[in-house]
């Protein structure tokens, strides 16, 4: 993989074939393990009650050293790229061998691939020009309706390099662009306020986001969101039937379902899903994957924090469990195949299995149809966010725009909607899916174990029987 950006471990004075060695060192007797390198620099602008409230700049670099002996890993990390601190990272990483004798790994494959430019987002535009477009955005969203009283507008970008040493293979390198507008809007009438919110973004430079075009249309979104949430009524309870709209309520199936997948719950059984594969676990009809080698998205990497190619895995075809999402280690100790999902938050973090790009394939039906056929039940067009817990897979989701579907037909928008229920069995109630697929915008943070990274979502509309709404009304 040919270098992008001049070499960390040269920058710093350190000879690769030198760190090699003290790698090769600790991993002796080994089954796994490497130098991962990161240098990172970050910007974020909030332009908040017609001000610029914050604006910050943030730059970090560092390593992480990793020996995998079994199921045990040993991991030391550093501020301080040297020798020296090279040295005394192997030696606390050793320890997780203690006498531990295993047969080394085979090196990921080499890969010349680009899924994204090595773009500098803080390079351009300058600092006055982000500001000053923030005040067009802020200004654009005041004028178009009397009942807006408050603007949030949310710019950030980041450029990571990250570099990925082993013993026995070249130093890989991967540059990461990261960028994000988010607008909130709140509207305020007959002294009751709502709000609405809508984001993007990718990996990539501030072009595509950052034009008219683009943010205008996030604003009419936002805007659009909070008027209708203005004209909102209690959500009834109840068991009721249910449809997703497409795009970001991929999050439900990332949250109560993609966890569930991850390589390590399964080889530790304490995942709902352990130990099922070839079962159905869905109903027909239902094929999730997870792919993070789709050019540009948010949660797409040219190679994972491992230095492996990402790839497309099918997890569950029609219904049937077919894989999980696997590391290196996780691989290793299942007898499986890399997926090329070992993801770390930075270099003070080691890898874990976790998702990049998740989404559900598109069905036959559309979503006028799905709605018809209900007779009393819920439209959710976008999700807040929820929690699940991966063992039994039981979530619970807050609706931010949904509406009462009676005989058929879309009626009154509704506030204080969630949705409560278990992953596996949701995914046993999917009727009909929609021909309307869509990823996200590029808004999504995925947390596990006290780390966040980037992650893509996806999938059609869905009808699902049978969920259990909760609502402040009867």
């Amino acid at each position: 993989m040919t270098a992008l950006a001049p070499s960390i471990l040269e920058a710093s004075g350190v000879n690769a074939a030198r760190a090699a060695e003290i790698l090769g060192d600790a991993l002796r007797g080994a089954d796994d393990g490497e130098i991962f390198l990161e240098r990172s620099e970050s910007e974020s602008f909030l332009f908040d009650d017609g001000r610029l409230k914050s604006a910050a700049f943030d730059s970090t670099q560092g390593f992480g050293l990793r020996v995998v002996a079994g199921e045990t890993a040993g991991y030391a990390h550093s501020s301080e790229i040297s020798e020296r601190s090279l040295r005394r990272a192997a030696g606390s990483a050793a320890l997780a061998k203690r006498g531990y004798e295993g047969v080394a790994a085979e090196a990921p494959p080499a890969t010349n691939r680009r899924l994204y430019g090595a773009d500098d987002p803080l390079a351009s535009p300058g600092f006055a020009d982000k500001v000053a477009l923030l005040q067009a955005i802020d200004a654009y969203a005041r004028a178009r309706d009397p009942r807006v009283v408050q603007v949030a507008v949310g710019l950030a970008g980041e450029r990571r390099v990250v570099e990925i040493l082993r013993a026995d293979g070249p130093l890989i390198q991967d540059v990461r662009p990261l960028v994000r507008l988010n607008v909130q809007v709140t509207v305020e009438s007959n002294a009751r306020r709502e709000t609405g919110t809508s984001g993007a973004g990718g990996r990539a430079s501030f072009e595509t986001w950052i034009h008219p075009d683009h943010w205008r249309d996030q604003v009419n979104e936002a805007l659009r969101q909070a008027l209708i949430n203005l004209e909102s009524v209690d959500c009834p309870a109840g068991e009721m039937d249910v449809i997703l709209g497409p795009g970001w309520n991929g999050v439900l199936l990332h949250e109560a379902v993609g966890h569930g997948l991850e390589g390590d719950f399964n080889r530790k059984g304490t995942s709902a899903f352990s130990g099922r594969i070839g079962e159905r676990v869905a109903a027909s009809g239902v094929t999730v994957f997870d792919d993070g080698a789709i050019e540009g998205r948010r949660g797409s990497l040219t190679v994972d924090d491992e230095g492996t190619p990402t790839t497309r895995t099918v997890l569950i075809e029609d219904g049937v469990l077919r894989g999980y999402m696997h590391d290196r280690q996780s691989a290793r100790l299942t007898g499986s195949q890399v997926t090329g999902n070992g993801r770390r938050q930075s270099y003070a973090h080691a890898p874990m299995p976790r998702m990049t790009n998740t989404a559900m394939l598109a069905g036959e039906h559309k979503r006028e149809e799905m709605i018809a056929s209900v007779k009393r039940g819920l439209y959710c067009a976008a999700f807040a966010g929820g929690q699940v817990d991966i063992t039994n897979g039981k979530f619970v989701f807050q609706c931010t725009e949904a509406y009462l579907i009676e005989n058929g037909r879309v009626t009154s928008p509704v506030k204080g909607a969630t949705l409560i229920g278990d992953g596996p069995s949701a995914l046993t109630r999917v009727t009909m899916i929609g021909d309307d697929f869509a990823f996200d915008p590029g808004i999504g943070v995925c947390g596990k174990s006290g780390q966040g990274v980037p992650v893509g979502v996806g999938q059609p509309s869905l009808k699902i029987q049978g969920l259990t709404v909760g609502g402040t009304g009867v």
